[in-house]
């Protein structure tokens, strides 16, 4: 009798969890952009889009993104950007914080964001008291930017990264 109580409430259960119909909208969806951003530039093992900097160059942190030119849009501006390290989250984004002074007026299917190791020190790095945590070879820099289209969509990247070597 046992055995058959086990067997009612594991059909029962089966029942109820392949009958359900219930829309979750955006909590059950991949949320993907219709137009994806990418980066050219960058590369990746799986993971985060990534380029390399050395630390003993210029410091120069170059992204390239882009848009592809069969969607028949344009990026209109970089909105906003978040620097940090790689526990920077798309919640970030919703803060009145930006890495940019003011957004970057594109017009194309391509853009460039250009910062250095300096000023992401500057930016990110300094605390309240004007310390600043230096940046060394094998720290990873961490982006996340909020692009808008010319038809007003917004498109937030996933995370890029920047690393450092010698």
């Amino acid at each position: 009798m046992k055995k058959i109580k086990s067997y009612i409430v594991l059909m029962v259960f089966a029942w109820f969890a392949t009958s359900c119909e219930q829309d979750f909208g955006e909590l059950n969806s991949d949320n993907v952009a219709e137009v994806p951003l990418t980066f050219p530039n960058a590369t990746t093992f799986g993971f985060d889009p990534y380029i390399e900097v050395s630390i003993s160059g210029s410091g120069e942190i170059r992204y390239e993104m882009q848009i592809p030119e069969a969607s028949g849009r344009t990026i209109a501006e970089i909105t906003k950007a978040i620097g940090g390290a790689s526990d920077i989250n798309v919640g970030q984004l919703n803060s009145n914080e930006s890495y940019l002074d003011a957004p970057v007026q594109v017009g194309a299917t391509t853009a460039v964001f250009t910062t250095s190791i300096n000023e992401f020190e500057e930016k990110v790095r300094t605390n309240s008291d004007g310390e600043v945590t230096s940046v060394v070879p094998g720290d990873e820099l961490a982006f996340l930017f909020l692009v808008t289209l010319d038809n007003g969509q917004e498109i937030v990247s996933m995370r890029v990264r920047t690393r450092v070597i010698e």
